[in-house]
C-alpha cells in the first residue's frame, strides 16, 4: 500500500509543473500569469491581470477578448487623479510593442469582465480568448486568487462614470 502511494505522490510530483504551468505563448505574443481576484456574490464585474509580452518584430495590439462567465469583457486603463481613482476604456486596443512587456495590473491597465453569471472563486481557472490585431487570438485561464493588500483597495475611491456598462 505504501509503495502505491509512493509512486502516485511521485508521478503526481512529475506532471505537476505541466499541469499547473501558467503562462501561454503563440507565435511572437508570451502570456504571463493571466489571473483575477474573487467577486462577492451579486457583483456583476470582476477583472484579469497578466503580462503581455511581444517577441516579435511589429506591434501587436490586443483588440478585445471573450469569455462564457462573462458577457462582456473590456480593455480599461486605472488612473489616480486628485486623489481619486478613475478608470475608463482603452479606446482602439493595447498596443505591445515589439520586444516590450506590457502588464495588466492592479490600478493600470487590466480586463473588465463585466456582467459575470456567476461569481468568481478562489482557486477557479476561467476561460478567456484573447483577441489580437497582428497575432492570432489566444485562449488563457485566469487564475482566480486573492490580492495581496486587496482589503486597501476597497477603501480606494473609484470613478466609473467616464465609460459605459452594459445592464
Amino acid at each position: 500500500m505504501m509503495s502505491r502511494l509512493s509512486s502516485l505522490l511521485f508521478a503526481l510530483a512529475l506532471a505537476a509543473p505541466g499541469a499547473f504551468a501558467h503562462d501561454y505563448t503563440d507565435g511572437s505574443v508570451h502570456i504571463d500569469h493571466p489571473w483575477s481576484r474573487p467577486t462577492p456574490p451579486g457583483t456583476p464585474m470582476g477583472v484579469g491581470y497578466m503580462a503581455l509580452k511581444n517577441n516579435g518584430k511589429e506591434s501587436v495590439i490586443l483588440i478585445g477578448a471573450q469569455s462564457p462567465r462573462a458577457g462582456h469583457i473590456s480593455i480599461h486603463e486605472s488612473s489616480m487623479k486628485d486623489g481619486i481613482m478613475r478608470m475608463q476604456p482603452v479606446s482602439g486596443g493595447l498596443v505591445i510593442p515589439p520586444g516590450k512587456t506590457v502588464k495588466l495590473q492592479p490600478h493600470s491597465y487590466h480586463l473588465m469582465l463585466e456582467n459575470l453569471n456567476a461569481p468568481l472563486k478562489p482557486g477557479e481557472r476561467i476561460p478567456v480568448i484573447l483577441q489580437f490585431d497582428g497575432a492570432e487570438s489566444i485562449s488563457v485561464e485566469l487564475a482566480v486568487e486573492p490580492m495581496d493588500g486587496g482589503a486597501q483597495d476597497g477603501a480606494m475611491k473609484m470613478e466609473h462614470s467616464s465609460h459605459g456598462m452594459a445592464q
